[in-house]
């Protein structure tokens, strides 16, 4: 009877535990909101964890990485329109864009046309990855892009910025490859030769058991990310109103224009996941470094302020995305409620 019992109390524990997961997650689009005022209301509650946003990444990472399998990142590259896809509206079209819209509406300050157009010629954010494997999109699709974007970053930043700014940088290239193979690279490889190696137990098991964990990390993270701007949110100007309200509108076009070329391009829904999120959302702390190091204090503003709104945008993109998918399903079953059996 003791035995039995014990077993009802971890079943009982383990349901308690997913069911944590599904709250956090249904909530996400409020909770990330919150995150990022405590982060900048209160810096100094969450400050004190800005050492440990790598590991936490890492185990975001590693938990995505275990609904993966390397025939299916031999797939992406097999089969390379999608990635290629999103390299080229990332590392070309969306910073053009940013920074000839940034001339029309900041055009007499340089200093902000600057830190517009450095902020979307970084590379893909790593916390992508967090957003696309939460929404079921494809993990393999979006670990390439995120890790060829940073591996070319040395490359495509000063050349951006050459061409369109006639200014040259010196990109730390030691310190970003370091972050991506830790971040990203190790976890991502541990995960999929896990999963590999265990039959799918990785995906099936283990993935479901750390997944509430990732809930619970992820605004830790966007709160944390968030103390650095505590300081600017608190001396704004009307000028730094406007460049704000225009990075978080460019921002949500970026995602919308993920989600418009996947659909013109008809991917699946995994890859339409993908390419929103690898589209949307910018490796705002490169550009913070490389703003700082070689750029007036001005330059620095536009880049800090994707901080501000990449994550809440990703969050209410979620829950469209969530309720695209669910209305898709619904649809489904309706119409196979009128197919005849395969037996009949």
């Amino acid at each position: 009877m003791s035995v039995l019992f014990q077993l009802r109390e971890k079943e009982c524990s383990v349901e308690r535990w997913q069911a944590l997961g599904r709250i956090l997650g249904s909530h996400i689009v409020i909770i990330v909101p919150i995150a990022l005022l405590i982060g900048i209301l209160a810096p100094s509650s969450l400050s004190w964890l800005i050492p440990a946003v790598p590991v936490m990444f890492a185990v975001l990472t590693f938990q995505g990485s275990l609904n993966n399998t390397f025939h299916q990142v031999l797939e992406v590259f097999r089969r390379p329109k999608p990635l290629l896809l999103i390299l080229a509206t990332t590392l070309v079209i969306i910073p053009f864009i940013a920074h000839l819209l940034a001339l029309v509406f900041f055009g007499g300050d340089a200093n902000l046309v600057c830190g517009t157009t450095l902020e979307y010629a970084t590379p893909i954010a790593v916390s992508a990855f967090m957003w696309l494997t939460m929404y079921e999109g494809n993990i393999s699709l979006g670990l390439a892009a995120i890790l060829l974007s940073t591996v070319l970053a040395p490359f495509t930043i000063p050349f951006t910025l050459k061409i369109l700014m006639g200014q040259s940088v010196d990109v730390d290239v030691f310190t970003m490859m370091f972050d991506m193979i830790f971040e990203i690279a190790l976890p991502a490889l541990a995960g999929t030769a896990l999963n590999e190696r265990t039959h799918g137990w990785g995906k099936e098991t283990l993935s479901p058991a750390l997944s509430p964990a990732c809930k619970i990390l992820l605004p830790l993270i966007i709160g944390t990310n968030s103390t650095e701007i505590s300081d600017q949110m608190h001396h704004m100007t009307p000028q730094m109103w406007g460049v704000m309200a225009f990075i978080g509108l460019f921002a949500f076009s970026s995602y919308l224009l993920g989600m418009a070329l996947a659909r013109a391009t008809h991917q699946t829904q995994a890859n339409f996941v993908t390419m929103c999120y690898t589209c949307g959302m910018r490796n705002i702390s490169s550009g913070a470094v490389i703003a700082a190091a070689f750029f007036p204090a001005e330059v620095l503003f536009p880049v800090m302020m994707g901080t501000l709104f990449q994550q809440i945008i990703a969050a209410s993109f979620g829950s469209i995305i969530a309720r695209m998918s669910s209305h898709g399903q619904h649809h489904q079953k309706k119409a196979g409620a009128f197919l005849p059996a395969e037996n009949s």
